[in-house]
């Protein structure tokens, strides 16, 4: 920084010269960017599966398939995102831990980053977060801080950042700010781009269930930014504020229970949550997602996690209503990450009895809507 003045009465110009560059951390950055950007380079992108529907119906159910990235989930692509933003800030630094609120996935995608570029990580997590996805934080070099109350996440991670002078992520503040929604190959492009050949390529809905909101931001201001007519839908499960605070225009809507749905539905409304971007919103109860999620496994063979099935019984439900106005076009929702994270809540009859959700009724719904196309109204 140059700043320059006069020193008295005709007195000669001063130049006070800050120099704050570090060669030594230039070279850290430069490498660590590279790291991450190579890590984009040699993943091939997501798989667009197909689930089964009765051709006759003339509408197509796609999931995009994000358990595919190195770390397992859609998450992958928010922390790459992250650490990009963060190093190129300036906030980021070499033998500095990153820390971050997270109930899972975004800690294990982040975790991955850190070792990669060679800097501590430690996820904040409510204590109830799967021990599955506490292995792999760990797996990756990471560590896991528990509380016990969901909602000091935010504050134990700032003072974590303030104790050991590391970076607090905040994805729950950056999530939509750190992703080139304009395109470079994120996910709603990469979408678009897989439809081309199918006989809609451009969906009528897009279904993004919303943790920090990020993905159903940047979807959405890409559909906008391109002009096209797809709607974006926000599934929200049981004891988030999201639905409530997009419904009643409350920017201050707070829930005083944590979401069973990991890695979905929060607490407060979330600064990465764009309301106005996005079409509808739906309230779907826990039982659903479960037993959507467990259809899932019968139609294609593949397990997933809990918010997965929050946004396929969403998209049955969008579905559903397509075939009774006589409406063809397609929809698209995401397998957000894998089911072997969950065997223990999700695939659990024993947790189902102990949080008391009766997937049955969901389940029968389920049935005559794959069969008939019928949904309860």
């Amino acid at each position: 920084m140059d700043t320059s003045g006069h020193g008295g009465d005709g007195g000669t110009a001063v130049t006070v010269d800050v120099d704050r560059s570090d060669p030594g951390h230039r070279a850290w950055l430069k490498e660590a960017v590279r790291k991450v950007q190579a890590d984009a380079n040699r993943s091939a992108d997501t798989h667009l599966l197909r689930f089964p529907l009765p051709e006759a119906w003339g509408i197509d159910l796609y999931l995009k398939d994000e358990s595919t990235h190195p770390t397992g989930s859609l998450k992958h692509r928010l922390a790459r995102s992250l650490f990009l933003y963060g190093l190129c800030n300036g906030w980021i630094h070499r033998d500095k831990p990153v820390i971050e609120a997270s109930s899972g996935s975004t800690a294990v995608s982040e975790a991955y980053f850190a070792k990669l570029i060679g800097v501590p990580f430690i996820a904040v997590m409510p204590r109830t977060t799967s021990p599955e996805k506490c292995r792999l934080i760990e797996f990756h070099g990471g560590t896991c801080h528990f509380v016990d109350d969901p909602r000091t996440m935010y504050q134990r991670s700032a003072e974590l950042a303030a104790e050991t002078g590391g970076h607090f992520m905040d994805q729950f503040t950056y999530a939509e700010r750190a992703t080139d929604w304009r395109g470079n190959n994120n996910i709603a492009e990469s979408i678009y781009q897989q439809l081309r050949l199918e006989r809609y390529p451009e969906p009528a809905w897009i279904v993004a269930t919303a943790g920090t909101g990020g993905t159903s931001a940047t979807i959405a201001r890409y559909v906008h930014y391109m002009q096209y007519d797809t709607r974006i839908c926000v599934p929200d499960p049981e004891n988030s504020c999201f639905f409530d605070g997009w419904t009643r225009h409350d920017p201050l809507a707070t829930s005083d229970r944590g979401s069973r749905i990991e890695g979905i539905g929060r607490p407060r409304m979330e600064p990465s949550f764009v309301p106005g971007a996005i079409d509808r919103m739906m309230k779907v109860p826990d039982a659903a997602s479960v037993a959507a999620v467990r259809a899932l496994d019968r139609a294609i063979g593949r397990k997933a996690g809990g918010s997965t099935g929050t946004g396929l019984w969403s998209a049955f439900t969008l579905v559903a209503e397509m075939l009774a106005t006589g409406t063809t076009g397609s929809v698209v929702s995401l397998l957000c990450d894998p089911g072997d994270r969950y065997l223990d809540k999700y695939y659990s009859d024993d947790w189902l009895a102990r949080q008391g959700l009766d997937i049955a009724p969901h389940t029968a719904t389920i049935g005559t809507f794959l069969e008939t196309g019928g949904w309860p109204r």
